[in-house]
């Protein structure tokens, strides 16, 4: 496969606008390229354009070629296309639950996709074959029970088991060339170990070539034989993984480089101290925190058993300090940070600066919930899209009726301006004007203006690429040295905990299996698990995944 001088634009004509600049690169047979760059770069347009899934109505191709198998892919017509996509080249998408389709179970959908290119209807012989292979192809990308998920729904399923589902429907025909587009972003560390073995492993066993696409460096340094790095639209390097990570020539391949290193220093004992310094009255504090969710049967739905989601959790939160929150999927962590905040019914005591919330009443939580807020994992998805950025930034304000609306107003601007989006011209704009980081800092801009103390963090910046992870932990760092706020922090990247928090929980199975100091539990971890999860994020890895 290789693109000739490729160009992509949104729109058509004079009002066109050009978003890739002509790239030229190419992949070989049983070879794994990475595509890296930045949010915005280019990269996931220049993928789909292998496949032409984006209309035709939203998307012109001026100039280029894309050739598979010596062909124009951008020549062909729908029916070639449709010979094309899946057969001989399969995709992964970034975000499994909005690719799958909500109302048909895993079976069908894979089952549709062997049969879709047959014009007549598949005999049942045919569709018998098709469950079966469907069954195998689970199992094949480690589905447990495969037979029993099969008939299970998109949102049964974990989100690694989603990804699972994604994979073998993108390689249940065998394709000659996998297209993944960032697939474990949004996996914690151990899942995503699983899903890039599993992928070696297929391609190793197909002979197929690979099309990678991310942001998060390490994940390229442990899949890719070659690289090729872009920026604005263009291609700036390309290159051996072995060239690109140790003798890099670009200056954005080496920045690229920067965020994805030790660049932003860890919590340091320094650090520490001078978080903790006048600081030392607690924030919150939580024991025997329990959230139990109910497991219904039969056609009544009675309630037969109850699962601990959050099982007897004890922690507190010193003032100016973060406290991180470590575990796979599935572990209770940000069932435990709503539940902080009063968005989960839970039992326990819950003391926010000296009073315990539990039990209390709608009426007498919303006072108190000036003094704490949650930032969420999808800033678009938390951000109403109807609502001007002064609005969504400044309805706490309006909800508790603090100041006259020029008062308000100005909050807003001075929350905006901390956060880095100081121009006005920002205020009258909507959350799509914006990207990922601008999003998330609006999300910050949102808590800061109620002067909160306590603020819960979940996963804010796990759909963020490694340059924006960067900006949104040095503004957090900045935020909590000036007002001395304190986070609880929510996440599965490692790398990220390590630089933010002075202290990590890990968490399995809504339990607490490991506490202390993040350099501590860091450098000599105490319990299997904790070790697991280390080795899966900093494990070093051989450059290019398949021998």
């Amino acid at each position: 496969m290789e693109y000739r001088n490729f160009h992509a634009a949104f729109g058509k004509g004079a009002t066109a606008t050009a978003v890739v600049h002509g790239i030229d690169f190419s992949i070989g047979e049983r070879e794994a390229v990475a595509l890296v760059g930045e949010s915005g770069s280019g990269k996931t347009v220049s993928a789909q354009g292998i496949l032409r899934l984006l209309s035709e109505e939203v998307i012109s191709y001026p100039a280029g070629e894309i050739l598979f198998e010596g062909k124009n892919v951008l020549a062909m017509d729908k029916e070639e296309l449709r010979a094309l996509r899946g057969r001989d080249a399969g995709m992964i998408f970034q975000e499994p639950m909005t690719s799958l389709n909500p109302l048909h179970t895993i079976e069908k959908q894979l089952v549709e996709s062997l049969t879709l290119r047959q014009k007549a209807a598949p005999l049942p012989a045919a569709r018998a074959e098709a469950r079966e292979t469907a069954c195998s192809w689970l199992e094949r990308v480690g589905i447990r029970d495969p037979a029993k998920r099969a008939s299970a729904y998109p949102h049964e399923l974990s989100g690694g088991e989603r990804q699972r589902v994604m994979i073998a429907l993108a390689l249940i025909n065998k394709p000659k060339l996998l297209i993944a587009d960032e697939p474990t972003t949004a996996l914690d560390v151990t899942v995503q170990d699983q899903i890039l073995t599993l992928i070696q492993t297929l391609r190793r066993e197909l002979g197929m070539a690979v099309l990678f696409i991310s942001h998060d460096l390490a994940v390229v340094r442990r899949v890719a034989d070659r690289v090729a790095v872009m920026r604005d639209g263009r291609i700036v390097e390309t290159g051996t993984a072995a060239d690109i990570f140790s003798r890099a020539q670009d200056p954005y391949t080496r920045s690229l480089m920067y965020f994805d290193g030790e660049a932003e220093p860890p919590c340091s004992e320094e650090t520490e101290t001078r978080g903790n310094e006048g600081m030392t009255r607690e924030v919150a504090r939580v024991a025997g925190l329990t959230v139990r969710f109910p497991l219904k049967k039969g056609i009544l739905r009675r309630t037969a058993s109850y699962i601990n989601a959050v099982d007897g959790v004890d922690f507190t939160v010193p003032r100016g300090r973060t406290l991180g929150i470590v575990g796979e999927s599935g572990s209770g962590k940000t069932t435990l940070g709503k539940a902080l905040v009063a968005l989960e019914k839970s039992r326990g005591e819950i003391v926010i600066e000296g009073r315990n919330i539990q039990g209390l009443r709608e009426a007498e939580i919303r006072p108190l919930r000036r003094r704490m807020q949650i930032l969420f994992q999808d800033p678009y998805g938390s951000l109403s899209p109807r609502m001007t950025v002064e609005h969504i930034v400044g309805e706490g304000l309006l909800i508790h009726r603090i100041g006259t609306a020029p008062e308000r107003r100005e909050r807003v601007r001075a929350a905006l301006r901390e956060v880095g989006m100081g121009d006005d011209r920002f205020l009258d704009r909507y959350p799509h004007e914006f990207s990922g980081g601008q999003r998330q800092r609006i999300g910050i801009a949102r808590a800061l203006v109620l002067e909160p103390a306590l603020l819960v963090l979940d996963e804010p910046t796990s759909s963020l690429d490694r340059a924006i992870q960067f900006q949104v932990v040095r503004l957090l760092r900045d935020l909590q040295e000036r007002r001395g706020l304190s986070y609880i922090f929510i996440s599965h990247d490692l790398r990220v905990v390590r630089r933010l928090c002075h202290e990590i929980l890990i968490m399995k199975a809504g339990k607490i299996v490991e506490a202390g100091p993040t350099r501590r539990v860091m450098e000599n971890p105490r319990e299997p698990y904790t070790r697991e999860l280390l080795r899966a994020a900093f494990a070093e890895t051989t450059t290019g995944g398949v021998p």
